[in-house]
């Protein structure tokens, strides 16, 4: 699939993309990876990184491009000649997006009607753009912007016409370990003797996926995509107290109450989406729904229609790791 052929990803220095660039080289052939982003000390450390572990004929491969998703010149300049893209790159920080609202939207919504032209007049032949479980249902700014990306990828499609580029959303939570997520600040306030850990809420629970598994997703959307649908993994869920005996076993609980725009469950599928959701072995696809669309057409092979008013959430989900299970993935 890959074979000798371009890719770039927007915010590529970013937790996934640096996974993501790991896990296609040990796998597949490309001819380049290009990493689109804008901040070049970050660009900088990720090509010292690469050159020091990867064989020199691998890391040649990389190409740093900087830019921004907002500047839609700089992107039809990045996309000539790239056959796949991920994009990756948004404001993704709750609080950011509330105090700077039109700066979110700059980003995560005229970046990805930028990503969405430069795409179909560049002939790039997919399109995979990471979405969250708080596009679902949207209670703060980041979900309403990321919402509405994800229906302007899904319409993509109308706009690149039978032949043209494909569009596809995959769609997870927070990802165990990443930057930002709540696994390292637990274990630095643990390695530092603090005790007592702070938790928003004791009943709040979320899906566990890794960046492995986020770049598997991927893959499986390059592979199989035909254009519109929102692919979204099986994983299980656990409860943030949980999370924390894992990593401090004798810790006590600081409640600090659930911070701004923050949800007690991630809802990765939401009832409303029932109608055209399709439940396959290892993951649920999303299927886009317009009078024009016959999403028969495009369904893959194996799926089985889920119930009128199914919902995917971490709270109602049915695995569960627990504290000893939590313990041995945080350890691997």
């Amino acid at each position: 699939m890959f074979e000798n052929k371009s890719i770039l990803i927007t915010g590529g220095t970013g937790s996934f993309g640096n996974k993501f660039v790991e896990m296609i080289l040990s796998r597949f052939n490309p001819s380049r990876i290009v990493i689109y982003s804008r901040d070049e000390f970050k660009q900088d450390q990720m090509n010292k990184k690469f050159k020091e572990s990867l064989p020199k004929d691998e890391w040649r491969k990389l190409r740093f491009f900087i830019g921004d998703v907002r500047d839609k010149d700089r992107l039809y300049r990045a996309f000539r000649g790239i056959d796949y893209i991920i994009h990756a790159a948004a404001m993704k920080q709750v609080p950011a997006c509330e105090y700077n609202p039109f700066e979110a939207i700059k980003t995560n919504i005229h970046g990805a009607q930028n990503i969405v032209d430069a795409a179909i007049d560049n002939h790039v032949k997919k399109v995979v753009a990471l979405s969250t479980d708080k596009a679902v249902n949207p209670v703060n700014l980041y979900g309403g912007t990321k919402l509405v990306s994800d229906k302007l990828f899904i319409s993509g499609n109308a706009y690149s016409g039978g032949a043209g580029t494909i569009f596809s959303v995959v769609r997870y939570g927070n990802v165990a370990g990443s930057r930002g997520s709540v696994i390292p600040l637990f274990q630095k306030l643990t390695a530092e003797g603090q005790n007592k850990l702070p938790i928003t809420d004791e009943r709040m629970t979320r899906f566990w996926i890794t960046l492995e598994e986020g770049v598997e997703l991927v893959f499986k959307a390059f592979k199989e995509s035909k254009g519109g649908e929102t692919y979204i993994s099986k994983i299980p869920s656990f409860k943030i107290t949980d999370l924390a005996k894992a990593i401090n076993p004798n810790c006590e609980f600081d409640f600090i109450g659930i911070r701004e725009g923050e949800k007690l469950n991630e809802v990765m599928v939401a009832k409303d989406d029932s109608f055209y959701c399709y439940e396959y072995d290892k993951h649920y696809i999303v299927y886009p729904h317009f009078d024009w669309w016959n999403s028969k057409d495009f369904l893959t092979q194996g799926g089985v229609k889920v119930e009128s008013g199914f919902e995917y959430n971490s709270g109602t989900n049915k695995e569960w790791l627990s504290v000893d299970e939590l313990s041995k993935k945080i350890k691997k």
